[in-house]
């Protein structure tokens, strides 16, 4: 209970108070647009900047701590997907967009907030190791899963130079790929920059956080219950339970264990909607299972904690 009070709720709260402001009209949506802009194209980006910059590359770019957390992902994205297609007998473009619930997981605006307050600031280096190939890993996986089963194959080629240039113009990955450029070359950051980051880094999760529940107002729980507790079990359940048992197996150490368990534990991110919503494809679904398993994960994660050594 007590980490229910102390580390989950603050986090839940700054959200809800999000959502709630967005759904009484006391802050409008375009705000909320501008917020989430903010945040995501500047903000977060600066904390992940900084983050990988200062970040000790040989010692947290585990291998072991990849295939633990990544193992989970991608069996999330392949039960949902198999799932989908032969127990609810979805398209095979809607199984697609519902195994990418499963292997999209908040790692960024839930798991670095709750990881922060549960062990520490200190605790976030295995975090940031496995955000910084989060995104491109599970779009490389979504995105070529969906063109395989649109029969595109003739255009895969041209299709990926597409994503690639949408990769590299993101303002996430620019930041991280900044960091890494600074990490491997020693420059040191005047002092005046360094100060100048931190004032945007302290901005970065409570902005994003309130952000998040003004957008989630959007999505409102329709239909396909059965498909969407699936899905949310994919990401609340499958994903960290693969990380625990690899992780385990591989012999990581606490810290790198505890991220990466409490990172698959988390729900299902906006990504998962964004995706869905590219292809047309189980877009209630995505949207409602964003929702609701940002709401169930409140317990869940309450008890990942309790597992936690």
């Amino acid at each position: 209970m007590q980490a229910l009070i102390e580390v989950i709720l603050p986090v839940f709260l700054v959200l809800g108070f999000g959502y709630v402001a967005v759904w009484r009209g006391l802050f409008s949506e375009a705000a909320v647009d501008g917020l989430m802009k903010f945040a995501q194209n500047f903000a977060i980006p600066c904390l992940l900047f900084r983050a990988i910059s200062t970040l000790d590359l040989g010692q947290n770019f585990d291998l072991r701590l990849l295939i633990t957390f990544y193992s989970g992902a991608l069996a999330g994205f392949f039960v949902g997907l198999i799932g989908a297609r032969l127990i609810f007998g979805r398209g095979w473009e809607d199984s697609v967009a519902i195994g990418f619930i499963g292997l999209f997981s908040n790692s960024l605006l839930l798991g670095l907030p709750i990881t922060e307050r549960a062990f520490g600031a200190n605790a976030l280096q295995p975090n940031y190791a496995i955000i910084a190939i989060h995104a491109p890993f599970c779009y490389a996986v979504g995105l070529t899963a969906m063109e395989i089963v649109r029969n595109r194959g003739a255009g895969l080629v041209r299709t990926f130079g597409a994503i690639l240039r949408s990769m590299f113009r993101n303002a996430l990955v620019i930041g991280i790929a900044l960091g890494f450029a600074v990490n491997l070359s020693g420059v040191q950051l005047p002092g005046v920059l360094s100060e100048a980051l931190d004032m945007m880094i302290r901005a970065a999760l409570p902005a994003a956080l309130f952000g998040l529940g003004g957008i989630l107002v959007r999505y409102r729980p329709e239909g396909d219950l059965r498909v969407i507790a699936f899905a949310c079990a994919l990401s609340l359940v499958l994903h960290p339970c693969v990380a625990w048992l690899t992780g385990r197996a591989v012999g990581l150490d606490t810290g790198q264990f505890r991220s990466a368990v409490l990172t698959a534990a988390m729900a299902p991110g906006v990504n998962t909607y964004i995706f869905a919503n590219m292809y047309g494809a189980a877009r209630r679904v995505a949207a409602s299972s964003v929702l609701i398993g940002t709401a169930v994960s409140i317990l869940t994660i309450w008890l990942w904690l309790a597992l936690l050594p």
